[in-house]
């Protein structure tokens, strides 16, 4: 694999470890509900956009097929 692959991956995984722990963070833990309505939108939407961007290097990633 060339080194700017090897790169997309790793930024793959570590976005992938993120967004998991966020959603953990949106599905399961009370302290979700201590922050404003605002803040609780705001994290959504991000959660929806990191899913999105996570979607896209997958995709990238399997467009490049195996080595």
């Amino acid at each position: 694999m060339k080194p700017f692959q090897l790169r997309v991956i790793a930024e793959k995984a570590e976005l992938d470890i993120k967004l998991s722990a966020l959603k953990d963070f949106i599905n399961n833990s009370p302290m979700f509900w201590e922050v404003t309505e605002d803040e609780r939108q705001r994290m959504e939407c991000q959660e929806e956009v990191m899913t999105e961007y996570s979607r896209i290097l997958g995709v990238r990633i399997a467009a490049w097929g195996t080595p």
